[in-house]
């Protein structure tokens, strides 16, 4: 048995409002648009503290170093008080002085630049 067409009208007419109510709201809320892409630059300075002041490792300062935007990282002289590394940062090779006792960043000095 079909119900009366009227009960049936009303239902359309429900759910003609319900959807058109949705369409509506969704119409109405604002568009997500993406953030723009910013170059940043990190700053990597004599005193820079890679490791909130505690004790690293030279694979530890390897990592740290390739966090600041440093690449074809070789590590020097793992051996003393001072981690050296040397390494490339854009077009320039640098070589870099770090603390193991408690991460900072001693001496950094440019060796060469690509040509």
């Amino acid at each position: 048995m079909l119900p009366p067409p009227i009960v049936m009208e009303e239902s359309l007419k429900k759910n003609f409002f319900v959807t058109l109510g949705l369409v509506v709201s969704l119409l109405m809320t604002p568009v997500a648009l993406p953030t723009v892409a910013i170059a940043q630059s990190v700053s990597i300075t004599i005193g820079t503290n890679l490791n909130r002041g505690r004790g690293i490792t030279c694979s530890q300062g390897e990592r740290l170093l390739r966090n600041r935007g440093f690449r074809n990282i070789l590590r020097i002289d793992c051996r003393g008080r001072f981690f050296v590394y040397r390494a490339w940062r854009g077009n320039s090779r640098f070589e870099i002085a770090v603390r193991q006792s408690n991460g900072r960043v001693v001496d950094v000095r440019r060796i060469s630049r690509r040509r």
